[in-house]
This record gives structure tokens, C-alpha cells and sequence, in this order.
């Protein structure tokens, strides 16, 4: 399928794509605020520049979109049939260097906890998913 966008349209729209501060992400802060964690966000001293950082529990959250992270299974994580060569690549890459992070960070003492954008809609799940994470 070709892109019906131009290059330069296609370059334009995909530059304002963020990469931290995204409404998944303020959302699942939300969340953690309200049920009474403190929190530090994107700590630059860690491996990964972690979203959310709970540094007197040494815990970790991140919130990955599927489609950027290649999520298993998911939907959202769909990958595009023009350029796959390139998709295939980044996304690839996406995840090994995901992996890498966390084991960095899991040698050096932290939990991590992966939430994955389409799991944020069921918000009591999230909650429950959360709790039990801080609770270990």
C-alpha cells in the first residue's frame, strides 16, 4: 500500500509523535497519584530514562505504546506493510534495547513494571495491576 501522504508530510507528522509526557503516560501518573504514591518522573541517571521512578521503593514503571514497542499479541502493535524492511528494523530494535534496560536496571536492584498502552482503558485492572506491583 502506498503512503498518501508526501515525504515531507509523512516526515512533518511523524515529528510531533512525543516521547514522554503522552497522554497514556499522564494518565497511569494520574492513577498512582490518586492512589497515594509519590513518584519521580524521567530520572536521566537511569538506564532507559525511566517514565515513572519510585526511588524510596526502588520501582520502576514504564508505559510503552504498543505499536513503538512491539507488543506480543496486541492489536495496536500491528506493524505496516510499506517500508517494512525499515518497520521491522526500528521496531526490532525497539525491543532489544528494551530488553537491555531492564536487565540494567534489574542488576542494579530496581523492579520494573512494563504497562502497555492498550491496557490502560480497564482502569480498575490497572489499579489492581499497580498495587500488586508496589505490594512486592
Amino acid at each position: 500500500m502506498v503512503d498518501i501522504f508526501t515525504t515531507d508530510k509523512r516526515s512533518e507528522i511523524m515529528s510531533r509523535i512525543k516521547n514522554r509526557d503522552t497522554a497514556p503516560e499522564i494518565k497511569v501518573r494520574s492513577i498512582i497519584h490518586r492512589m497515594g504514591y509519590r513518584f519521580r518522573l524521567h530520572r536521566k541517571d537511569l538506564p532507559g530514562n525511566p517514565d515513572i521512578v519510585f526511588p524510596k521503593h526502588k520501582k520502576i514503571i514504564f508505559v510503552n505504546g504498543c505499536f513503538w514497542h512491539g507488543h506480543k499479541n496486541c492489536i495496536r502493535s500491528k506493524r505496516p506493510s510499506s517500508n517494512k524492511n525499515f518497520w521491522d528494523q526500528k521496531i526490532d530494535k525497539n525491543i532489544t534495547r528494551d530488553k537491555n534496560i531492564r536487565k540494567a536496571l534489574n542488576k542494579s536492584g530496581w523492579k520494573v513494571l512494563v504497562i502497555w498502552q492498550c491496557e490502560i482503558n480497564d482502569i480498575n485492572k490497572l489499579e489492581v495491576k499497580i498495587a500488586n506491583f508496589m505490594a512486592k
